[in-house]
Order: C-alpha cells, then structure tokens, then sequence
C-alpha cells in the first residue's frame, strides 16, 4: 500500500494494488475509485482532502483477527 498527499491540489492518493486500471468511477466531486478487471479496487483518490477534513493527520493501526 503507498499513500501519497499532493499538497499543491489538496489531493489524497491511496494505492491499494500495482494492479493494472480498468475503470474509474466517480462516487462524488471529490472521490474517485479505480477499479481492476475483476472490479477490485486498486486505488482512492479524494480531491480537497484537508480542506474537506479541516486537517490531514495520519495513523496506521493493524488489529489482530
């Protein structure tokens, strides 16, 4: 998984997959899913994300099955 922040569009990548895109769909103004073949999800991308949020901060938590 690789997160990217663009600070100069405000703009939020997450890549779930180095899985070739297929299709991306737009589920509103500010967030787009790209989608392999098989329909899973490769990545996230969320326009205006701080601005949306009012702040960016980051945490990363694994919890056990």
């Amino acid at each position: 998984m690789k997160i990217k922040y663009f600070e100069d569009t405000d703009t939020l990548y997450i890549e779930l997959s180095d899985a070739e895109v297929a299709e991306t769909k737009e589920l509103n103004e500010n967030l787009y899913v790209d989608l392999d073949a098989e329909g899973r999800v490769v990545s996230l991308t969320i326009e205006h994300a701080k601005a949306t949020s009012g702040k960016l901060d980051f945490s990363y938590e694994t919890v056990a099955a």
